[in-house]
């Protein structure tokens, strides 16, 4: 089947995939009787769990990627419809969404069809072996919804409760649309450095002193949501657990992985030493 390498069969696979899964998460939030919180922990996994099941079946957990950053904006955007378009509720889902937009953008332009799958993926299956199925479903597609779901709680809870915009609200926000900035001038300047063709590490821009800018930013981002909460209410403190745990991702599985992977190429340990792990500032030595 050539079509299946086309990347307009790819695209509508996995729009087809995410409709029917958003469905199906709807329908399981509306039948449950619990608090709102636990109703929407269920139907987010719920419908994690259809999409893993077509990536199964595609052979593909690259299906799964996009989850990410499409699921954020669905429910955020179910909420608003139902509880109303307060000033804070907009503000924090217009800046998840000029995130989970730009994301999915992204993913769209490095997703070459169903015969592309991330090259994490490929790794962790040839050293789990026949843990993969295992380590699938429980690292690639239901830790990633358990964090995403952390990290977008405090925007649930601003736009569920209506809570009543102030200033303090600004910090937060601005702090993720920084952050939202340094993600995709990195990611920008990636792409044009694989595009050159030009071998060894990229060392400029963002990239010239901090190895993953990309991940800064997407740290960055899910913190200045939890802040904008806490602005308008302190009371929900203990939300920023979300946030915490997108961070400890990034710290002991994301970038550990992308640095060991950079570590095949010559000269890794020099260019190690000189640059830093997110902040994009120069080392003294």
């Amino acid at each position: 089947m050539s079509f299946y390498k086309k990347r307009w069969f790819g695209y509508s696979l996995v729009g087809i995939t995410y409709i029917i899964a958003g469905i199906l998460g709807l329908l399981i939030y509306k039948l449950l009787p619990y608090s709102f919180w636990l109703n929407l922990l269920i139907a987010d996994v719920g419908a994690t769990i259809f999409v893993f099941i077509i990536s199964v079946l595609c052979k593909n957990s690259s299906v799964y990627d996009p989850y990410w950053s499409v699921q954020p904006i669905f429910i955020l955007l179910a909420y608003l419809i139902k509880y109303g378009f307060s000033l804070s509720g907009i503000l924090i889902f217009i800046i998840v969404s000029i995130w989970g937009i730009r994301l999915t953008a992204n993913w769209c332009y490095t997703f070459y069809g169903m015969d592309y799958q991330d090259w994490r993926y490929v790794y962790l299956k040839e050293k789990t072996g026949v843990f993969y199925p295992v380590i699938n479903f429980v690292g690639i597609h239901l830790v990633p919804t358990l964090i995403v779901y952390g990290c977008i709680l405090p925007a649930v809870f601003v736009i569920r409760y209506q809570l009543e915009f102030n200033g303090l609200m600004i910090i937060g926000l601005a702090l993720s649309f920084i952050f939202v900035t340094i993600q995709t001038i990195s990611d920008i300047q990636m792409h044009s450095f694989r595009k050159s063709k030009t071998k060894g590490f990229i060392r400029n821009g963002l990239w010239k002193y901090s190895r993953h800018p990309n991940y800064l930013g997407e740290i960055g981002m899910w913190w200045g949501v939890g802040i904008s909460l806490i602005g308008l209410s302190t009371s929900y403190w203990y939300l920023l657990f979300g946030a915490l745990l997108n961070t400890l991702l990034f710290l002991f599985v994301s970038i550990p992985m992308a640095d060991n992977r950079q570590s095949r190429k010559e000269n890794f340990n020099e260019y190690k030493k000189q640059t830093r792990m997110l902040l994009p500032i120069r080392k003294n030595h």
